[in-house]
């Protein structure tokens, strides 16, 4: 098993992952929840997929590796909550410890994704969809991942554009 490092995502060759035909997923990783979401083979569009309920022990990380297995990853876009500032913070060596973890169960490329304001901005689509505050709360998660793998990929592709 080779070194986990987060790489930077101007690192990640995107036509790689094509080629290999894999797709990418992004997680929202809070302390109650994970968040999936997936992209489509030619990873252009994330769609939300589920959202995991932790427990804090490896049978989060046994939960995630069967929800996802169905896919063939080629690559893992983790959240980075960043402060305000712009700094990386607490919450950010949870997610990095999160990441290392996962990457004894999957291992493929990390990659992080600044995910400030993503929840809020998802809630604020929802609330203006007239999504009741119930579906609301069970979508909120996987949709935040969604919306974070939508920015990463956006991001790959206009690069690969360049």
């Amino acid at each position: 098993m080779t070194e986990f490092f987060i790489k930077n995502l101007s690192e990640i060759k995107i036509d790689e992952l094509r080629d290999s035909k894999s797709v990418a997923i992004g997680l929202d990783v809070g302390d109650k929840t994970v968040g999936i979401a997936v992209s489509d083979g030619n990873i252009k569009v994330a769609s939300g997929a589920i959202t995991i309920l932790r427990k804090g022990t490896d049978t989060d990380f046994q939960l995630l590796q069967e929800n996802i297995k169905r896919w063939k990853i080629g690559l893992i876009i983790v959240g980075w909550p960043l402060q305000m500032n712009g700094l990386p913070g607490k919450q950010c060596e949870k997610v990095l410890e999160f990441a290392r973890r996962l990457f004894r169960y999957v291992n493929v490329d990390f990659a992080k994704w600044d995910e400030r304001f993503s929840t809020k901005v998802v809630d604020n689509l929802m609330i203006s969809a007239d999504l009741s505050r119930k579906k609301r709360k069970k979508a909120i998660n996987h949709n935040a991942a969604a919306y974070i793998l939508q920015g990463a990929i956006d991001f790959l592709n206009n690069q690969s554009n360049v």
